[in-house]
């Protein structure tokens, strides 16, 4: 693919950069003259923000938005959704958070278009997919800035000097960080779909909702929310080519209420596993509800459902 996801989603960074009082964005220079963006640490940040962030995180290859939600209780009324005709490179090559950075007691899964360049993860392998653009971006889920040990790191990986580096940062429990993680639906599903073993070159485009929960008053209710409205609220539909015995089969397996883990509030399930996040059963990590569409048949698949109940729960609790 002859395109630079680098060099599209770096245009976003710019408009970004061009209208933080607008935002409610702060940006300064960080450790070894790389560039700050913080989306709310010590600014309230904005929706628009999110919106915008969620689709650098896309490498530009999506569209997100707000909308009214299907979903209708005391606590939200409004869902992000997502659509790109780029679904896989958008959302495993560029906006899956699989890059670890870790340097004493800072830790962060990078995610953003930087991972195209970086190449640090088996994923690029079954992609085929590298960028070599001169500047880049690097989302992190933190609330502080990245030390130069970090920053360092990813100059040397991906080559680029470190003032055209840009790191953005989006606490979860910040109106930026908080609609950045729900848009990451289809990502799940995607990813998903390649954890079952799914020939990804199969898929041509994808589409997701899921309710925007209320913001958690600390980081633990805050993923817990934001896990729970994709995992019991999210929808994603795919257009999918290949033989309809496989196309039903994949429906089958998507949804998360395949996991042996389903049916507790997410906040709830890891404070069972004692905050360790890896011992979660990783196909809990998927949509509530899927719809398989059959470009060759024209047929619809869908299997699993919205859970109002555990959301209902969560987001209000």
């Amino acid at each position: 693919m002859n395109i630079s996801i680098n060099q599209i989603s770096f245009n976003i960074v710019k408009n970004i950069i061009q209208n933080t009082d607008k935002l409610q964005l702060k940006v300064k220079k960080g450790a070894l003259d790389c560039t700050i963006i913080d989306a709310g640490i010590n600014t309230p940040g904005s929706i628009e923000a999110g919106l915008l962030i969620s689709e650098v995180c896309l490498g530009g290859l999506g569209r997100v938005s707000i909308t009214p939600s299907n979903f209708h209780d005391n606590s939200t009324i409004m869902q992000i959704s997502i659509h790109s005709a780029h679904p896989v490179l958008a959302c495993l090559g560029s906006q899956y958070a699989g890059w670890s950075l870790s340097s004493g007691d800072f830790f962060s899964l990078g995610s953003g278009p930087v991972r195209s360049i970086a190449q640090k993860e088996e994923i690029f392998n079954y992609l085929k997919y590298t960028d070599n653009y001169e500047e880049t971006v690097t989302i992190l889920e933190v609330d502080k800035e990245p030390p130069k040990e970090i920053v360092q790191k990813v100059s040397e990986d991906c080559k680029i000097k470190s003032k055209n580096l840009v790191f953005i940062l989006t606490p979860t429990t910040s109106v930026a960080g908080n609609i950045q993680v729900v848009a990451r639906v289809l990502e799940v599903a995607i990813h998903k779909v390649h954890e079952l073993g799914f020939p990804l070159e199969r898929i041509e485009s994808g589409f997701g909702t899921a309710p925007l929960p209320p913001l958690g008053k600390n980081f633990v209710s805050a993923m817990g929310r934001t896990n729970d409205s994709i995992i019991y609220g999210g929808t994603v539909q795919l257009l999918v080519n290949g033989p309809e015995d496989e196309l039903i089969n994949l429906a089958k397996d998507l949804p998360s209420s395949n996991s042996k883990d389903y049916g507790k509030t997410f906040k709830k399930i890891f404070e069972e596993y004692n905050q360790d996040f890896y011992k979660i059963d990783g196909s809990l990590f998927s949509p509530a509800k899927v719809i398989i569409n059959s470009k060759e048949s024209g047929k619809v698949y869908n299997s699993g459902s919205i859970n109002k109940e555990i959301i209902k729960s969560s987001f209000e609790s």
